[in-house]
């Protein structure tokens, strides 16, 4: 039987936490998902993830989190970051760096499903090199299960297309995010691993990824610091939706998502 896993963009404050309380099951009824994986590391106000806003999603239906670079913004949750198994961040930030890079979860039908989250460097941090990350990573992972899900945290689409290349048949699916801006390149690679360049945001759509207009345009106009506050308008989900032959760990399909609320 195939394994259809779902995958929501970046959540971005608290309008896209409402939005995944309103429709999320909806999503879950129409597409038969049996699993739903979100990038968290916005949901709280916009920047970084608390140990609320984290059981707030899990209560309306998301099964495992992953991040990114913002996971470390609200300081009082890295204890729960530590201790909470549903919470991955990029495997390839330093040893002893607290929490997981990869978990492993179960689908209500008893399928084990492995969840890595990687980070890019092009653009970004200084981190370890997430292709020899994802390489020690998944073959812990291939103990388990054949079926493994890939959240690439990254801006550089040169870094996220070539990391899709180099794990191509030998994970389920490698799925963008970071940007906010959900692209139209999805596809099987020939070694059937699912790929999208980024799979968007959830949260307002009237912004300048997810925050507020005029915050975004006063500080590229001034070259100033400036506050930004999470937009509220034009609510929408963006979100991708895979199915994995559950015997190969190979995708069968994949089909994006951008539905208004």
């Amino acid at each position: 039987m195939p394994v259809k896993l779902l995958f929501i963009g970046d959540i971005i404050g608290k309008p896209g936490r409402e939005a995944l309380s309103r429709e999320l099951h909806r999503l879950i009824d129409r597409h038969m998902v049996d699993l739903v994986i979100a990038n968290g590391e916005n949901a709280a106000g916009g920047f970084g993830l608390t140990a609320e806003t984290a059981q707030e999603l899990f209560k309306c239906g998301v099964q495992v989190l992953t991040s990114g670079n913002h996971i470390w913004d609200k300081k009082e949750s890295l204890e729960y970051i530590k201790r909470e198994e549903r919470i991955v961040r990029p495997a390839n930030y330093p040893e002893g760096t607290p929490g997981r890079g990869a978990t492993l979860v179960r689908t209500p039908g008893g399928v084990k499903v492995g969840i890595l989250n990687l980070e890019g460097r092009v653009f970004m941090n200084n981190l370890e090199c997430p292709f020899r990350s994802a390489d020690r990573e998944i073959a812990k992972l291939k103990e388990e299960t054949p079926i493994i899900f890939v959240d690439f945290h990254a801006e550089a689409t040169s870094e996220k297309v070539s990391l899709g290349w180099y794990l191509d048949g030998r994970v389920s699916a490698v799925i963008g995010t970071h940007t906010h801006v959900q692209t139209a390149d999805e596809r099987i690679l020939t070694a059937g691993t699912a790929y999208l360049t980024d799979a968007g945001m959830t949260g307002a759509f009237d912004s300048v990824i997810g925050v507020r207009k005029e915050d975004a345009i006063e500080k590229f106009i001034t070259q100033r610091p400036a506050k930004f506050e999470v937009a509220k308008k034009d609510i929408r989900i963006n979100a991708v939706v895979i199915e994995v032959d559950e015997k190969s760990g190979l995708s069968l399909s994949i089909e994006r998502i951008n539905a208004a609320v």
